[in-house]
């Protein structure tokens, strides 16, 4: 499936490129001294596109038998940026490696590949992608065998490609979201043409069922959908990531079967916006409550959930969660702004006042649910008092935790277009002011705990001293005590005894509640 457009140049800057090849897989060029082969290209008015096609689900992914050795004595490492929903693609991508004979490192000079998964949603995500091409560089020219690969969101976006072909024309492989099953195909292309190769699909492709995965440690990533059709007007995931596509339920709930007989722990459900899950099907009257009370019922210990949207969180997700079991207290609801204002701007589709209705619904029904959240500050327009009202929505809210930003103008998406009237010393003395009021929620959900038991799921052992353990309790608070190394992968009873704004000290009162 590649892109509809030959028109190259609309996208990219080829002044004093040599057209070499073309034909019905693409285009090749000589740019900067190197042979580049555009299968495909990004292109954000397809992008934009919302069709009615029908996605199509496929079965039969398995590696090619003629590829299944193409990695046999060879090593590969993925760099991982961004959320949840990138971490499980580079599972799927290691499953690949691995059918091909790869073998994984993290030592960068063994690695025979390297690619970097990349995200798109914040710009400094950007610039650490390129400072990290600009350190591979030497790399590359010590080693010019090896394969080096740019994937993932930012590979979505036209003037990201035109500037990796432009300036660090020592890149072999780009490819885009869409296509990551297609990754032994272009792996065989770099290795044996010796061209950069560049495959971005723009319009989304099918769901791509049964590709291996290799998964790490005591949690599982599960994505029950791709894309997203909200559009808010700060973001670009909808463009990189197409629009809402569900998987069936049927193979969903056999995944997360498969995964409770293989012994994890805990399960995360993945989606740009989880709770849209179910709303695409045509056939049925099947949505992300009914899959929740579906997997409530499957015999693994925690279940988590995320990203979830304010607009799609509905009565019946929140009777669901009422019903507790496996499915675990904390939600993270993102609200980016707390004035209705801005949240118009934004293109968030709900105010101020829905938001805390929902809170407050989600408190009725879970009193002892922890919520978290996403919230950027110096949002084009975005006042004083606007500002004043996320600080009130946030108290009144009270979230646990959040992850907080500074407005960053991605291009192609409608914010980018408006004035980016807000001083940038405004925005840092306005995080600021942001991040303390959360470490003072924080530490005060911390203080109520005090002199609680609460279950854990041992981890491993805390980064600063070894003779201390780490892990999570149901809403997700990270917890230190001590034990010994056995515990590891085990679930234990915790009596909470210490807070601190980040994380709380305890005492074990109870191990091996549940062998891991």
């Amino acid at each position: 499936m590649a892109g509809e457009s030959k028109d190259y140049s609309k996208y990219f800057d080829f002044s004093g490129a040599k057209v070499i090849s073309e034909d019905e897989h693409g285009r090749t060029f000589r740019l900067n001294g190197r042979d580049i082969h555009i299968i495909s290209e990004p292109d954000y008015r397809q992008e934009k596109q919302r069709g009615k096609e029908n996605i199509q689900v496929h079965y039969d992914t398995a590696v090619p038998e003629t590829l299944r050795t193409l990695g046999y004595g060879k090593k590969y490492l993925i760099t991982t940026y961004g959320c949840q929903m990138n971490e499980h693609d580079t599972e799927i991508m290691r499953g690949l490696f691995e059918e091909m004979g790869y073998t994984a490192t993290d030592d960068r000079r063994e690695a025979d590949v390297i690619l970097l998964n990349t995200c798109a949603v914040r710009e400094n995500a950007e610039d650490k992608v390129f400072g990290e091409l600009g350190h591979l560089k030497g790399l590359k020219l010590e080693k010019p065998d090896l394969v080096l690969g740019v994937c993932g969101c930012m590979s979505q976006e036209a003037a990201v490609v035109n500037r990796i072909m432009q300036k660090h024309s020592f890149v072999d492989l780009i490819f885009g979201t869409h296509n990551i099953h297609r990754l032994p195909y272009l792996l065989q292309d770099a290795h044996f043409n010796k061209e950069m190769v560049v495959e971005v699909w723009s319009k989304e492709g099918d769901i791509i069922e049964n590709l291996p995965k290799k998964r790490e440690g005591l949690r599982a990533w599960i994505n029950i959908m791709y894309g997203c059709d909200k559009f808010c007007t700060y973001c670009i995931v909808p463009y990189t990531r197409g629009k809402e596509r569900s998987r069936l339920p049927e193979d969903v709930i056999a995944e997360v079967r498969e995964l409770a007989r293989q012994g994890f722990r805990e399960i995360t459900l993945l989606g740009q916006n989880v709770n849209a899950y179910g709303k695409d099907f045509a056939d049925r009257e099947y949505r992300f409550g009914d899959l929740m009370d579906d997997i409530r019922k499957i015999d693994i210990p925690r279940v988590r959930f995320t990203t979830s949207h304010p607009r799609d969180f509905d009565d019946h997700l929140i009777e669901v969660l009422a019903k507790g079991g496996n499915l675990v207290e904390h939600i993270h609801l993102p609200v980016q702004s707390g004035s209705t204002e801005i949240l118009k701007r934004m293109s968030r589709k709900y105010s101020r006042e829905h938001f805390l209705d929902l809170v407050r619904r989600i408190r009725a029904a879970v009193p002892n649910a922890v919520l978290t959240s996403d919230i950027i500050v110096g949002f084009p327009g975005e006042t004083e008092e606007q500002f004043e009202e996320t600080l009130t929505l946030v108290r009144e809210a009270r979230f646990a935790s959040a992850y907080t930003f500074i407005y960053s103008p991605r291009e192609g998406t409608p914010a980018a277009g408006m004035v980016d009237d807000v001083a940038a010393e405004t925005k840092k003395k306005r995080l600021a002011r942001l991040n303390a009021l959360i470490a003072e929620l924080s530490y005060e959900s911390h203080r109520e705990m005090e002199g609680q038991i609460v279950e854990v799921l041992v981890e491993g052992e805390s980064k600063n001293n070894a003779e201390v353990l780490s892990g999570r309790t149901r809403t997700n608070k990270l917890i230190h005590f001590e034990g010994p190394k056995e515990w590891i992968g085990q679930f234990v009873q915790v009596r909470v005894t210490e807070s601190k704004t980040w994380y709380i000290r305890g005492e074990v009162v109870d191990s091996a509640v549940a062998a891991g």
